[in-house]
C-alpha cells in the first residue's frame, strides 16, 4: 500500500469498488436495475465485448535493452535529495510554454517521476496536481504539488490510482530510466480520462549509469523514436506528436576534441540543451474553442 503525502489537503486514496455495489465512499450512482428475468432475456446469447484499449500490443525493448550499468535499487540511488535542475533555462522555458498551451486550469494533473519543481507555469493554478517520485524530501519541497507519493516504477508498475482520474500526465527528463516502459505507458493510459494528454519531455542529459541500455546507446533521433514506440505499443493512444527544438550552431565550427566530448557528456560545457517532447492522447485529441 502506498503512502500519500498531502501538501495542503487530504488525499482520498483510490479503493477499488465492488462492481455489484452502487455506492462508494464519495460518489452515489443512480442506476435503474431491470428485473432479473427480463435482464437475462435481454442479454441471452450475447457475450460482452472486450475493449482492447490500453492493452500492450507488443514489447518494444529486448531484455538487454532494459539493463542498467548500476544495478543497485533505484531507491538507494535517489535516497539523497538533489535540489538542482537537470536541464538549462531554455529547455525549461520551452517546456513551461508547452504546458501553458496544452494544459487547462480546470484539469487534474499527474506529474510522474517528479522532483522539487514541476516546471508548470507559476501563474496558473490547476484543479489538482499529484506528484510521484523516488525522494520524499524533493517532492515535499515542490510547491506546485497538492499531494505526492513515493514509488519505484521499476519494481512495480501498477499505479494505485483510480482509472480515468486525470486529464494529463507529465513525465519530464525521466523516461530514460524506465525498465518496463510498456507497462508504465499502459498504466498512464488507464488513469487518463478520454482525451487526456501524456506529455513526455527529455534532452540529452542523464544519469548515465541509471539509464537503460537502449537509451544510452541511442542518438537524439533514436530516442525520440523509442518514445514514439512506447506510445504505439499501447492500444488506444493517438498518433504521437513530436516537438523538437535543437540548439543553433551559429555557423561556428564544432569542437570534436576528446576533451570537448567528455565535457559535453558530463554536461559541463555551456550551450543550450536540445529539447524533445512526444505527446499523445487517450482515444482522441480534443479541440477547444
Amino acid at each position: 500500500m502506498l503512502t500519500f503525502h498531502p501538501n495542503s489537503k487530504p488525499w482520498h486514496q483510490y479503493v477499488p469498488t465492488n462492481l455489484h455495489s452502487h455506492t462508494t465512499s464519495s460518489t452515489l450512482y443512480k442506476t435503474k436495475i431491470l428485473p432479473f428475468q427480463i435482464a437475462n432475456t435481454l442479454n441471452e446469447g450475447k457475450q460482452p465485448k472486450q475493449s482492447s484499449a490500453g492493452k500492450i500490443k507488443r514489447l518494444v525493448l529486448t531484455q538487454e535493452g532494459r539493463t542498467k550499468l548500476n544495478t543497485y535499487p533505484d531507491r538507494e540511488f535517489y535516497a539523497y535529495p538533489r535540489f538542482v535542475t537537470h536541464v538549462d533555462d531554455g529547455f525549461i522555458s520551452t517546456l513551461t510554454n508547452i504546458y501553458k498551451e496544452r494544459l487547462r486550469p480546470s484539469w487534474e494533473i499527474l506529474d510522474l517521476m517528479s522532483s522539487w519543481i514541476s516546471h508548470l507555469p507559476k501563474e496558473v493554478t490547476y484543479k489538482k496536481v499529484v506528484g510521484h517520485g523516488l525522494n520524499a524530501q524533493e517532492l515535499a519541497k515542490n510547491s506546485q504539488l497538492d499531494y505526492f507519493f513515493v514509488k519505484d516504477l521499476n519494481q512495480d508498475q501498477k499505479l494505485e490510482l483510480e482509472s480515468c482520474s486525470f486529464d494529463a500526465v507529465l513525465c519530464t527528463v525521466s523516461v530514460q530510466y524506465l525498465q518496463q516502459p510498456e507497462k508504465v505507458f499502459a498504466e498512464v493510459f488507464r488513469v487518463l480520462r478520454p482525451g487526456g494528454a501524456f506529455i513526455v519531455s527529455f534532452s540529452n542529459r542523464l544519469f548515465y549509469e541509471k539509464a537503460i541500455s537502449a537509451w544510452r546507446d541511442g542518438t537524439g533521433y533514436g530516442r525520440v523514436q523509442l518514445v514514439v514506440q512506447y506510445f504505439q505499443c499501447v492500444e488506444g493512444f493517438t498518433q504521437p506528436e513530436i516537438i523538437r527544438k535543437l540548439p543553433a550552431t551559429g555557423g561556428a565550427q564544432e569542437d570534436k576534441s576528446p576533451f570537448s566530448w567528455i565535457m559535453k557528456l558530463l554536461g559541463l560545457l555551456s550551450g543550450s540543451d536540445p529539447f524533445y517532447a512526444v505527446i499523445a492522447y487517450k482515444n482522441f485529441r480534443p479541440t477547444y474553442e
